[in-house]
């Protein structure tokens, strides 16, 4: 049987088993959910032991989620894959608001819909098949690294590489949580941003006020908030904080009218920024107000109020380090308090951006897995977001090949409303992955 015709063989029982896995509400932000999160991680240890994977096994450290550890052994002289995922995902938001409801996968015009069908537990059923169509028996030798905590930031993942990371070394590391170019059109992601956030209090009064009384002399904290979250960008909607890096311009420029349809971006609402809309999203800096904490509307009164806060968060040029772009906006947002407002400002968690250059001896056999699988080329892209365990990766196994590959496309809706998952795409990524096990063996004889 072709490896080919072993994926398609295997891809009945693998859906099967995806839907096994997104039917348990594992939302790792959400104690209520904690028994969720422990079901899936036993879950994928028994779909593991299920694909024959010998060593099988839950990696605890004090206080987190476990991660699913499996290892098969290498071959003499083979190199080792190791390949990620994580189980838990984000909360459903407004559950009234899903076509279906959220934990119950339901499949509409070739797309399977469902929180976490694509980020990330369609990784992990990429990774089920790949071993499967080999039959439990891969050529290469193969790690399976699954987590429980990549959507509140692998708050344990320090913890987990003192005690267990002699376990996670490997020459390719194969990370399932990117996304593609489009449905259909592979990508490899090669850039990331990284992450620096804060939390800014602004204060004017020792207590709140009349407004008829104090109005018009006595600033209120909430205007002077927004004054000084205004100045987070300039008038046409570039960065204004000094000390922020950025990197080159990619090589391949975002279709504005496509960017609009899968943003939602309201009509007559502008773009923001100057030049390449792919910078933009890859390559420069992005400031964003997540969050403000002030009277809600339900409970306003003709009171000036004293204090008022926000949460700011800066996403970060590739190559841009946490620690000083952490200063510059702390230094931003201290610089600029209007009025003499009171600022105080808290730095929350960093990380920096990241480059994953597709290079080296094991970079053609990916390429060429992809081009087979998918019947065209891998585009080269760069993600604005940020996945900090793929730098962990490369920084603690120089020389290795890093890849950050996707079933996720940009009408996936992940983390929204309807989250799906193209399940062609679905398909041809499991195909690659078990085509790019394969591939493996041969580079290295040709080597």
């Amino acid at each position: 049987m072709s490896l080919r015709d072993a994926v398609s063989a295997a891809l009945p029982s693998v859906l099967t088993d995806l839907n096994r896995l997104i039917s348990i509400p594992s939302v790792s932000s959400q104690p209520e959910h904690h028994d969720d999160v422990l079901a899936a991680a036993d879950l994928v240890a028994e779909l593991l032991r299920g694909a024959g994977c010998p060593r099988v096994e839950l990696l605890d450290v004090p206080g987190g989620k476990p991660a699913v550890f499996g290892h098969y052994p290498a071959p003499e002289g083979a190199p080792t894959v190791l390949l990620y995922a994580h189980y838990d995902v984000q909360p459903t938001g407004d559950a009234d608001a899903w076509t279906s409801p959220a934990f119950s996968p339901t499949e509409r015009a070739g797309r399977l819909y469902a929180r976490g069908s694509a980020d990330d537990k369609g990784g992990i059923a990429v990774h089920l098949g790949a071993l499967r169509a080999h039959g439990g028996r891969p050529p290469v030798g193969v790690k399976v690294f699954v987590e429980g905590e990549e959507e509140i930031g692998s708050p344990s993942m320090p913890a987990l590489f003192a005690r267990y990371g002699d376990r996670l070394d490997a020459d390719v590391f194969v990370v399932a949580d990117a996304v593609n170019w489009q449905a259909g059109v592979p990508a490899l992601t090669t850039t990331l941003r990284g992450l620096v956030d804060a939390v800014v209090t602004v204060s004017t009064l020792e207590s709140g006020v009349h407004s008829g009384q104090f109005g018009g002399v006595v600033p209120d904290a909430l205007t002077a908030l927004c004054r000084l979250l205004a100045t987070l960008h300039d008038d046409r909607g570039n960065v204004a904080i000094e000390g922020l890096a950025a990197a080159p311009n990619p090589a391949v420029e975002y279709d504005l009218g496509r960017l609009r349809e899968e943003s939602g971006l309201l009509d007559g609402v502008e773009w923001i920024g100057d030049g390449m809309a792919s910078a933009r999203m890859w390559t420069r800096p992005a400031a964003s107000v997540l969050a403000i904490d002030a009277t809600p509307v339900r409970d306003a009164s003709n009171t000036l109020i004293p204090t008022a806060r926000a949460k700011v968060s800066v996403r970060i040029a590739p190559g841009d380090d946490a620690d000083s772009a952490t200063e510059a906006l702390v230094r931003h947002l201290r610089a600029h308090a209007p009025w003499g407002a009171r600022v105080e400002v808290e730095p929350g968690q960093g990380g920096a951006g990241s480059a994953f250059p597709v290079e080296g001896p094991f970079a053609e056999p990916v390429l060429a897995a992809i081009r087979e699988a998918f019947g065209v080329d891998a585009v080269q892209i760069g993600v604005g977001g940020s996945i900090p365990i793929a730098a962990e990766f490369a920084d603690r196994n120089p020389g290795a090949l890093v890849v950050l590959t996707a079933v996720v496309d940009p009408t996936s809706r992940m983390h929204g409303i309807d989250e799906s998952v193209d399940l062609s795409d679905l398909a041809s990524a499991t195909l690659a992955e078990a085509l790019l096990l394969q591939n493996l063996t041969r580079s290295l004889r040709n080597h």
